[in-house]
């Protein structure tokens, strides 16, 4: 009964404190918006912002490339030669790498 008698004293002189501690506790680890997902969200946040800005670039230079290739014939071969190392019958082709 002493131990409980305690106990009771010890809450009682420290309830703010306590208040305090279980309402952090709640709201940075437990609650359903807490801290600890926020950080989570921002990170992905950011990181699709940047998935973005990488494909928004692939799209700008696709783009340039299709302007290309329907105006100028020339440019096909190009792509042909380069990408697709396509040869003409009485070409030899050599690949350097970096």
């Amino acid at each position: 009964m002493g131990k409980l008698i305690s106990i009771w004293s010890f809450i009682r002189r420290r309830k703010y404190l306590i208040t305090v501690v279980a309402f952090a506790v709640i709201i940075g680890f437990l609650d359903e918006n807490s801290l600890v997902r926020r950080f989570g969200y921002e990170r992905e946040i950011s990181q699709l912002k940047e998935e973005i800005e990488k494909y928004r670039a692939d799209y700008e230079e696709n783009t340039k490339r299709l302007y290309e290739i329907t105006t100028n014939p020339d440019a096909i071969e190009q792509i042909a030669r380069e990408k697709y190392l396509m040869k003409k019958p009485n070409e030899d082709i050599y690949v350097f790498e970096d």
